[in-house]
């Protein structure tokens, strides 16, 4: 899976949000588009790419389309950020370690 179709779909303020509805059980996407301020084919677009995002499972029963949310994808995004996370706090440190140190040698 390619991290950065991840951070893509989850770029999107309606796409976090049939995530956190579909995290709580499986919805239809007619049952998803019912909070949006958007068409029924629009709501559809954005289960599209939460779908190859890997983001969302997708079940069809009949006419109906069910979403299911697929946490084991955004371990992954979290797993990169806790990284990034790591990272930079090891760096901000260092920096403010030699910043403490250079205050004291000029004072």
């Amino acid at each position: 899976m390619a991290l950065d179709v991840v951070f893509r779909a989850l770029a999107s303020a309606p796409r976090r949000e049939i995530l956190r509805r579909a995290a709580s059980e499986p919805r239809t996407v007619t049952q998803l588009a019912e909070h949006f301020d958007m068409s029924l084919a629009a709501v559809s677009k954005h289960v599209q790419v939460l779908t190859r995002a890997k983001l969302l499972t997708l079940r069809e029963d009949g006419r109906l389309h069910w979403c299911r949310l697929r946490p084991e994808s955004l371990d992954i995004a979290a797993s990169s950020i806790d990284e990034l996370r790591s990272f930079w706090n090891d760096r901000l440190d260092g920096l403010d370690t030699f910043l403490r140190a250079n205050r004291r040698k000029r004072r």
